[in-house]
């Protein structure tokens, strides 16, 4: 080999790995890496939630594994951390334990993802879900972090002052508190790469937070430059799935959650088309970004 062929070779073997970008995808793939299924689920999704009665299920190659384990009674692996409530934490370490303990059995589990902590403020409607005060929320997030588990703050804006959870019903309003905004503040400039958006209705946005527009861009002028997903839009049910999916992506989610397969793949087909238009562009390249973090190739 010649000195020349010599030097390019060794100038390739040097060179850094090009990192495929939102550029190499196609429409589809697009479409499918801006959601999250249930299992069984679609090929190519971003990622895939797990709960108790399909964790044995096959997974997709590369998917990011989520899953809402927050404590106690609230949590969908039951044989798992972390085995209290969140309103039991009064010290922050102990939060940090609970995290970290939580986080390491995950992992084993094969989760990337843990949809917590819940940074909503105290005395609003999820009860026991509520930490007493955001440093515990927060601290909790950290022991996840620790651990190789990404956290989830939810529910952006803040359930805090709604007078009941969005999962008992669809028609739930609540306002803008200040020390909630500020609580999810801190857990971003804290290192949370993902933050779940309320299905609640604010006055401030004119509906539902997850569907809104205004909702997203307040987030993003809040600093937040993570992955920001929907709470599960499953609830609205199946006839709903697709305009659920739509009226998301337009307003700004970068993943939207499902817990029915079928009606995924139903919103990729219909998400195909703003994919062409380059709609979901940044809403991929931040999802790919928090994959990357992870170690996960893309799907």
């Amino acid at each position: 080999m010649g000195l020349y062929a010599l030097v390019q070779a060794v100038a390739a073997l040097l060179a850094p790995v090009p990192t495929e970008g939102v550029q190499d995808l196609t429409p589809r793939q697009k479409a499918a890496l801006v959601i999250v299924s249930g299992l069984p689920a679609p090929k190519g999704v971003a990622g895939v939630i797990v709960r108790s009665y399909d964790r044995q299920l096959p997974r997709p190659p590369s998917a990011l594994v989520l899953v809402d384990q927050e404590g106690r009674w609230a949590k969908a692996l039951d044989d798992l951390p972390p085995f209290r409530t969140a309103s039991s934490y009064s010290r922050e370490r102990e939060a940090v334990a609970a995290g970290n303990a939580t986080g390491r059995a995950l992992r084993r589990e094969g989760v990337d993802v843990d949809l917590a902590p819940v940074v909503d403020l105290a005395g609003g409607p999820l009860g026991s879900r509520h930490f007493r005060r955001p440093a515990l929320a927060l601290a909790f997030a950290r022991g996840l972090e620790r651990a190789g588990t990404a956290s989830c703050a939810k529910h952006f804006p803040g359930l805090g002052s709604a007078p009941r959870s969005t999962d008992e019903s669809p028609h739930v309003r609540a306002r803008l508190v200040g020390r909630e905004i500020a609580a999810f503040r801190t857990a971003w400039r804290g290192g949370v790469p993902c933050v779940m958006v309320s299905h609640a209705f604010y006055p401030r946005f004119g509906r539902r937070a997850s569907f809104s527009l205004r909702a997203y861009r307040f987030l993003r002028g809040l600093g937040f430059q993570g992955v920001a997903i929907t709470d599960s839009v499953s609830v609205f049910g199946s006839p709903e799935a697709v305009p659920s999916a739509l009226k998301a992506a337009r307003a700004g989610a970068d993943l939207i959650l499902f817990t029915n397969g079928r009606d995924a793949a139903r919103a990729i087909r219909a998400l195909i088309p703003l994919a062409r238009r380059g709609i979901l562009d940044d809403n991929v390249e931040r999802v790919l970004e928090l994959r990357r973090s992870l170690g996960l190739a893309r799907p």
